[in-house]
């Protein structure tokens, strides 16, 4: 392993490409689960937080406003994945790694030390508004981040093995939040949880960060990064964004699917089996079977993606999705039981981590190689903003306003349409191509 000088003249070394280890890929993946990690749990307490920092003579009000703060901080994706993404693919994927997990952890901090509402007025939701545009500013960059760094130490034939485990990293991040959820559900009577027990997992999260900085700062640069002649500048990845944004279009609708199943599935799954009063108890057991049926889909499915064509599996799960989603969620919202929320659950889980096997290394593909921590990012953080990050307050619109719980099937159906048309613009032969060809 050589030393190489990147733009700014200091040295670090690289990372080879060809033994496979799994040293980096928990040195970045633990960072991301903690995104992960923090955002679930903000999903989890959503209306005791509502009740903390948005007090109003309405539980639904207070509840929406919550829900709205949480998409606040996928709105600010975007931003940050072009100005913390372009820092990247300019100064280095570790360096990017880095200051995408330092920002990230002021965030976190923020929101979960804030005072409530009736402690210091308006300031507390303002705080608390502020520290999640933080967060989504630094998950603009954290997630398509990893993507690339794991894109870039992988083989071609094990591309989708190895960028699978961005997505399985969250799993993690879904099942300690549900072990989490549960154990202070348990030990905590429900006035003091409301009060201010809430933010007891919040605060567990703040204090592993000492451990991830350091997990990061013995990370090495990729190869494929250390190995580019030139540097580009930051005029020539915001020109490689725009002559390239028929592709970024692309991975915008190919993101649409996974980002609104995983919303649905893991972050709004609390909220939604309230309303189908199934109990907490019910929807935190449960969550952690998502993510670990996740979590055994993502290797076994990014295995078949990395010997078939990719195009052909994406349509076929996106098809799926489409044919499934409304008629599995008419099912759940016909006799709600605990038993039919797992299976629709799990069955959707299956399709999620199916699709974000093949998904995740088509798009790191196919993104212009001068901006790709950029373009990657900015795709995902797009769709994430416009789609996920609003899918528990359209979830929760949608049931309310039509007294529907099978509603949610209609919001899926839609973004998997979406996807299925961004999948059927990609050429096979330029997928499999790419697929089987080292990243330059």
């Amino acid at each position: 392993m050589s030393d190489i000088v990147i733009s700014d003249g200091t040295a670090t070394s690289a990372a080879p490409a060809r033994k496979f280890s799994f040293k980096p890929i928990v040195q970045v993946g633990a960072g991301n689960a903690l995104e992960i990690y923090d955002f679930m749990i903000y999903g989890y307490y959503a209306t005791y937080i509502a009740k903390s920092y948005f007090p109003t003579n309405s539980d639904f009000v207070s509840l929406m406003l919550s829900l709205m703060t949480f998409a606040f901080g996928f709105l600010a994706r975007p931003i940050g994945a072009i100005v913390l993404g372009a820092y990247a693919d300019r100064h280095g994927r570790r360096k990017g790694l880095l200051l995408a997990l330092g920002l990230m952890s002021v965030g976190i901090i923020v929101v979960a030390c804030t005072p409530s509402y009736s402690q210091i007025g308006i300031v507390a939701p303002i705080v608390v508004v502020c520290g999640r545009l933080l967060q989504g500013f630094s998950a603009g960059a954290e997630l398509g981040g990893v993507v690339v760094y794991l894109a870039e130490i992988a083989q071609p034939n094990r591309r989708a093995f190895y960028t699978c485990f961005q997505v399985a990293s969250q799993q993690f991040a879904v099942m300690a939040a549900s072990i989490v959820g549960l154990i202070v559900l348990f030990a905590m009577p429900k006035a003091e949880l409301a009060d201010w027990g809430w933010r007891l997992p919040l605060l567990l999260g703040c204090m592993v960060v000492p451990i991830l900085l350091w997990l990061r700062m013995s990370l090495s640069e990729t190869e494929v990064f250390a190995k580019r002649k030139h540097v580009p500048t930051v005029r020539e990845i915001g020109r490689g964004l725009v002559s390239g944004w028929r592709v970024i279009l692309r991975c915008m609708g190919m993101s649409a699917m996974a980002v609104v199943t995983s919303q649905a599935i893991q972050t709004y799954a609390p909220t939604f089996i309230k309303s189908l009063n199934l109990g907490e108890v019910a929807g935190f057991a449960i969550v952690f079977l998502v993510g670990l049926t996740t979590l055994i889909t993502l290797p076994i499915m990014a295995t078949v993606a990395d010997k078939v064509n990719r195009k052909t599996m994406l349509v076929v799960v996106t098809l799926t999705a489409v044919v499934t989603a409304y008629p599995a969620l008419s099912w759940l919202a016909g006799e709600p039981s605990a038993f039919r929320f797992g299976v629709v659950e799990l069955w959707f889980s299956f399709l999620y981590g199916s699709y974000s096997a093949a998904q995740v290394p088509t798009m790191v593909e196919t993104v212009p190689a001068q901006s790709r921590t950029a373009g990657y990012a900015f795709a995902q953080a797009f769709a994430s903003a416009v789609l996920g990050g609003f899918t528990p307050a359209i979830a929760t619109w949608l049931n309310y306003t039509f007294s529907s719980n099978a509603m949610v099937g209609v919001w899926l159906t839609i973004a998997a349409g979406i996807s299925l048309v961004a999948v059927l613009t990609l050429d096979a032969r330029d997928v499999a191509e790419r697929q089987s060809n080292p990243l330059g």
